[in-house]
């Protein structure tokens, strides 16, 4: 019982260590995807980007 336990303990920490640095690396898609042909540096009110 102390390994199933200790087990789930650790899943837990892994995915809230996951979880903070993704959170810290990933972009919104409008800075990942914006080239020099694309203008999406202003999403505006849609879904994809923040406004």
């Amino acid at each position: 019982m102390k390994v199933f336990i200790a087990a789930v303990a650790f899943a837990v920490v892994a995915a809230v260590g996951v979880a903070m640095v993704l959170n810290s690396i990933q972009e919104p898609s409008s800075v990942a995807f914006t080239t020099s042909g694309a203008r999406v540096s202003d999403p505006g009110h849609n879904l994809v980007g923040s406004s």
